[in-house]
């Protein structure tokens, strides 16, 4: 009966530990997959589940304990597929994504490769001029495989356009695209839901019962709120131990008709002031000066033939909180890149912002009265630098203090609002070495540290617990508690917004509707 269980089991962990640098992150872990299986992983944030995830994939090896698989001398690492989230799988993606705000700039999107070389491996170093001066050998991924699979995640459509002009959750649905099509025997999903729109959501969940039905085992972190009917087991995990394994089966409810959750304890003061900083006199006059935020007539933005934007019109009066609302790739990101003047685009437009011609303030006049955070800062953050390090970096709009000196107040003021975000007790610990959660906590604490007269936050939930996310609206509505303060917020969940967004502006393909 043993051996026939064993036969069976995909792959086992028992009494399993985990260590991540010089910290035990996962500890006592006894559990098993058997072939099939859809396993949904939850659990608040620092909990250990991304790392669950990498053991799984053969990234990091178990400390103590044992971990065993049906696949004898094969390294686990070579049937079991982690979906990437972010480009550092392949050095010629990856020089041409090398910062966030690279996709706003047309001229790399024309050299960039196209979603079909990247889904088919058929990609020649980023500058290539001469095409025939770089043979590549065939691709053994079929154009019938192709076809088939990138319609099964609704990306076929995006097949000849350059990767970096995705939006956010465009881009997620092309990396597990390119996982599926490794055929692998295990395929692993860290939040695979987040940054979805509704359609893709649907996506997801029919192509997840898709590869139910072909015996692909799957097993991937999400939110106890967003589990497909597709799921036959749950497990949940607290502080790196499994607290609890359940049945998974019709259990979904999309997150975004979740009205009421638990009623979440508020750990860490919510600030005390919404204002300028008392005393701080450069934060005050940031504050001062202008009576519309944004004014933005007849934007337009185009890639080639791609038109991302058509006649944007929209004006912000000082104090206003919007919501930015629409499907992926609706132009959205594209929009608020004008704004943070990470678009080149920029110069070709006519806007105001702070009641000044876009030329007429520098980036970094701009930058300053703005904090910001975008759903994929956190992947090209320093990973070495600290956290305080981390959130002091918003007063100087840099991703690292570096040799700036702070100020008695400015250091007074990271430690504030390290404790409003829950993040004070790892203050010290390298970036890396936090979970992904975690991180996203500590960048929009950087977009908090200064103050600033304008809060743009696009997405700013994504991989945050249910628990932060109620708190993080919270600390929002008391920031926003000021008719000063000016908001943009951008989510495709209706219950992440905060409750002093008053007003909407929807996009859809790249209009106002």
């Amino acid at each position: 009966m043993g051996k026939s269980l064993f036969v069976c089991m995909l792959i086992s962990l028992q009494n399993a530990f985990v260590r991540r640098y010089d910290t035990v992150i996962l500890s006592e872990l006894n559990f098993q997959v058997l072939p099939g299986e859809q396993w949904a992983i939850v659990g608040e944030n620092g909990s250990g589940k991304t790392t669950l995830l990498e053991v799984l994939a053969g990234k990091w090896p178990v400390w103590r304990g044992k971990l065993t698989h049906s696949y004898g001398d094969v390294l686990l690492s070579k049937v079991a597929e982690l979906v990437p989230s972010d480009y550092s799988f392949n050095r010629i993606i990856a020089s041409a994504a090398q910062y966030y705000q690279q996709r706003f700039h047309s001229f790399e999107a024309e050299i960039a490769p196209t979603v079909r070389e990247v889904l088919t491996n058929q990609l020649k170093p980023v500058g290539t001029v001469d095409e025939h001066s770089v043979q590549l050998p065939v691709s053994d991924i079929s154009e019938e495989e192709l076809l088939k699979t990138a319609r099964l995640l609704s990306i076929d459509h995006l097949l000849d356009r350059p990767f970096v002009t995705l939006s956010n959750g465009e881009t997620r649905r092309m990396m597990l695209t390119r996982s599926l099509l490794k055929k692998p025997k295990l395929l692993l999903l860290d939040n695979p839901f987040a940054g979805l729109d509704v359609h893709s959501r649907d996506v997801l969940r029919t192509a997840l019962k898709q590869l139910k039905d072909d015996r692909i085992s799957v097993i991937f972190v999400t939110t106890s709120t967003e589990i497909p009917e597709s799921v036959t087991n749950i497990l949940t995990l607290k502080e790196g131990r499994i607290t609890g394994v359940s049945a998974g089966g019709a259990s979904f409810k999309d997150a975004s008709e979740n009205k009421a959750g638990p009623d979440f304890p508020v750990t860490a003061a919510l600030p005390a002031e919404s204002g300028p900083l008392k005393g701080d006199k450069a934060a005050a006059a940031a504050f001062q000066g202008f009576e519309w935020a944004v004014d933005l007539r007849n934007i337009n933005v185009t890639y080639g033939s791609k038109k991302v934007l058509m006649n944007v019109n929209w004006k912000i009066r000082k104090g206003e909180k919007w919501a930015l609302v629409g499907p992926n790739g609706s132009g959205k990101s594209t929009l608020l890149s004008l704004l943070t003047a990470d678009n080149p685009q920029r110069f070709a437009n006519d806007y105001d912002l702070f009641d000044l011609k876009r030329g007429g303030a520098s980036m970094w006049d701009v930058k300053s009265k703005i904090g910001h955070v975008s759903p994929e800062l956190h992947l090209y953050f320093p990973q070495e630098t600290t956290v305080f390090k981390a959130i002091a970096s918003g007063f100087f709009d840099a991703t690292g203090v570096y040799f700036r000196k702070l100020t008695e107040e400015q250091i007074q003021r990271t430690q504030v609002v390290a404790e409003w975000l829950n993040v004070s007790a790892f203050i010290e610990k390298p970036f890396k070495n936090i979970s992904k959660g975690q991180q996203r906590l500590v960048l929009l604490a950087r977009a908090l540290v200064k103050n600033p007269p304008l809060l743009i936050l696009d997405e700013p939930c994504q991989g945050l617990d249910f628990a932060a996310v109620e708190h993080f609206k919270e600390v929002v509505d008391a920031i926003c508690d000021t008719p000063e303060r000016t908001l943009i917020y951008v989510s495709h969940y209706a219950h992440e917004i905060p409750s002093c967004v008053t007003q909407t502006l929807r996009l859809e393909d790249g209009k106002v509707v």
